[in-house]
C-alpha cells in the first residue's frame, strides 16, 4: 500500500508520427489527503551515452489532491529534434514518466520508443540527414518497466508503517539505482529495448524487461 496508487497508464495515438504530440492516459487513486500537488513529468532520452540530451517534454502540477479516484490525459509535445544527436534518432530510446511528491519521486514508468522510417525503402537505405518528417514513434506499451521509491508524504498522515516497506532497496539499485532519471537506467533499458524490437521484427513474442516491480497493462 502506499498513499498514491498508479492504478492504470494507457499510451494513446500509438503508433504515431514523431513530431506528433505524446499522450498518456493516467488512472491513480489517493487514500489520504494531501497538503501539496503532485507533479507528473515526461522526459524523453535522447542519448543513453550521455544525460544531457534528456529533455523534458512537459511537468504539470496536479492539485489539490484529496482522498478518492483520478484520471486525466497527459498531453506533451514532441521532442526537439535538432537537440537529438543525429545517431540517436533512429531505433530504440526511452521514455521516462515519473510522479513527485515534495520534490521526492516516488514512482517511475519507463517505456520503450522505437523510431523508425514510414517506408520499406528509406528503412533499407536510410538517408544521410535523417528526415524527421518521415519517422514514426512507436512506444511498446505492453511491456512497462516501473519502479516506485519511498516517499515522505505529509508527516500530519496517520500511515501504517507496513506501507511504505514494499519497495525493495536491492530492487531498486538493480533497476535504477539513483533517483534521478539518468543514463544507467536508459542505457539498460534502450539495450533491453532493441532486443525487444528485434524480437517482434523477427515475429516472436517480446519478453518481459528483467528488474521489475510492478508491471502494468498498456
Amino acid at each position: 500500500m502506499s498513499v498514491v496508487n498508479v492504478t492504470h497508464v494507457g499510451v494513446l495515438d500509438n503508433p504515431s508520427r514523431f513530431s506528433n504530440p505524446l499522450q498518456f492516459e493516467i488512472q491513480y487513486e489517493c487514500l489520504f489527503n494531501l497538503q501539496e500537488d503532485l507533479e507528473w513529468k515526461l522526459t524523453y532520452v535522447g542519448s543513453a551515452e550521455n544525460e544531457k540530451y534528456d529533455q523534458v517534454l512537459d511537468s504539470v502540477l496536479v492539485g489539490p489532491v484529496v482522498a478518492g479516484s483520478y484520471r486525466f490525459v497527459f498531453q506533451a509535445n514532441p521532442p526537439d529534434a535538432s537537440r537529438i544527436p543525429a545517431s540517436d534518432m533512429l531505433g530504440v530510446t526511452v521514455l521516462l514518466l515519473t510522479c513527485s511528491y515534495r520534490d521526492q519521486e516516488f514512482i517511475r514508468v519507463g517505456y520503450y520508443v522505437n523510431n523508425e522510417y514510414d517506408s520499406e525503402e528509406l528503412r533499407e537505405s536510410p538517408p544521410e540527414t535523417v528526415q524527421v518528417d518521415r519517422l514514426m514513434r512507436n512506444i511498446l506499451a505492453d511491456k512497462p518497466r516501473v519502479t516506485k521509491f519511498l516517499c515522505e508524504f505529509d508527516s500530519n498522515l496517520n500511515i501504517p508503517s507496513s506501507s511504505q516497506a514494499v519497495v525493495d532497496p536491492a530492487l531498486q539499485l538493480q533497476v535504477g539505482g539513483e533517483l534521478s532519471m539518468d543514463g544507467s537506467l536508459a542505457g539498460d533499458m534502450i539495450d533491453n529495448g532493441m532486443q525487444q524490437c528485434a524480437a517482434m521484427m523477427n515475429g516472436a513474442a517480446p519478453s518481459a524487461p528483467p528488474a521489475v516491480d510492478i508491471m502494468m497493462e498498456g
